[in-house]
């Protein structure tokens, strides 16, 4: 299933900053970034449910916010693409 992940870190002191760093490193490990603290993920139950125990030890839930929007297996006519980036479908083939 593809999830989109969003996150909103605290980065005002040190340890905030740290933990933005985390964040998006775990996300780079499972998905694709979309934009600076959003990113797809293609994902099995198992997978988001690591992901987002990983995510929460992280986070400060006093500062932080974290959201997964889940959008199925069929994602394709759910996602709509406007402007410079070009539209990552990650399924596709990957060159490298």
């Amino acid at each position: 299933m593809l999830v989109l992940i969003t996150y909103d870190v605290n980065t005002q002191d040190a340890a905030g900053r740290k933990r933005l760093r985390q964040i998006a490193k775990q996300c780079v490990n499972y998905g694709q970034r979309v934009q600076c603290s959003v990113f797809e993920c293609l994902l099995d139950a198992a997978q988001c449910r690591t992901l987002q125990a990983k995510l929460c030890r992280i986070m400060d839930p006093e500062k932080d916010s974290l959201r997964f929007y889940y959008l199925g297996n069929h994602y394709e006519s759910k996602i709509e693409h406007f402007g410079v980036k070009e539209t990552y479908m990650p399924e596709d083939a990957l060159i490298l």
